[in-house]
């Protein structure tokens, strides 16, 4: 197990089926890697800063598996690009990596929401456009991890359920036509999930008392999503879940990754597994 930064990588045989899985330095990313690793594919593990790999790392070799670490910041097309280079082989891609915030509009900066658009759709569409002439050599596939929050959208994440908003539509579009050229596309809904991410946010202490009239609603708020959080999955159920999809016969559009999940998202979809929907705009390219 090591990193592209300090030494090579683990060898593969011919043929191994390859997976590149963006931010995995903790959480779902990380668990799905240690899960693909598992299941035989060779996983390229990546992650903005390769010096916070260690987690992953002792994980993988708890587990007894081996898989490569690489550098890849998703906002970054350069960054992409090398992380991609001189691969000849790529069956999966899981578009894992991305930032939490939670603010409203007239209290914070539109900067911060395009930083939140950056990361959590254009990171999306760096990566899968790279990824794609390889994909389709390979009659690969695309996973990305979205949220229930890509369906349903809650008070104080505006900027957060905008930019997963937008890679569900952008994903559920290119659905059709990836299938046309041989390469699945998946969306993953998850709830509640206990990691990092959710330390990450970026709430502090004093939120309530800063928030000025939004005050009372941003205290409801979080009490309701500390309560949500009290139950949440864990990285690894999620992971392994998304390990098992690269490797699925028939890829669904759109999975929920627990009950509560499908019981959230239901109250929106009547299409939950995506299904009639593909269909329809499957048959406008067939």
């Amino acid at each position: 197990m090591t990193s592209t930064s300090t030494a090579s990588a683990p060898a593969f045989a011919a043929g191994t089926r390859t997976v590149l899985i963006t931010g995995t330095s903790s959480g779902i990313g990380l668990a799905a890697a240690v899960a693909a690793a598992g299941a035989g594919w060779r996983v390229i593990a990546t992650m903005r800063d390769t010096s916070r790999a260690e987690a992953l790392l002792t994980a993988a070799a708890a587990a007894g598996v081996e898989l490569e670490v690489r550098t890849l910041d998703v906002t970054d097309p350069a960054s992409v690009a090398a992380c991609l280079a001189g691969l000849d082989r790529l069956d999966a891609v899981v578009n894992n990596a991305g930032s939490g915030h939670v603010g409203t509009l007239e209290q914070e900066e539109v900067a911060e929401v395009r930083a939140v658009m950056e990361v959590n759709f254009f990171g999306v569409l760096h990566v899968t456009k790279a990824a794609l002439p390889l994909l389709r050599e390979a009659g690969g596939r695309v996973v990305t991890v979205t949220s229930v929050g890509g369906v349903v959208g809650q008070p104080f994440n505006e900027a957060y359920c905008a930019a997963k908003f937008a890679a569900e539509g952008f994903m559920e579009s290119l659905a059709p036509v990836a299938a046309s050229v041989g390469v699945g596309v998946c969306v993953v809904e998850p709830g509640a999930v206990a990691s990092e991410f959710v330390a990450n946010v970026g709430v502090a202490e004093d939120a309530v008392a800063q928030a000025g009239p939004y005050g009372k609603a941003l205290e409801a708020y979080l009490a309701r999503t500390r309560s949500a959080f009290a139950g949440a999955q864990t990285p690894a159920e999620v992971g392994a879940q998304i390990a098992e999809l690269l490797s699925m016969p028939e890829l669904p559009f759109r999975v929920q990754t627990s009950e509560v999940a499908r019981a959230f998202t239901a109250l929106k979809l009547a299409d939950q597994d995506g299904s009639a929907v593909q269909a329809l705009t499957g048959s406008w390219v067939a």
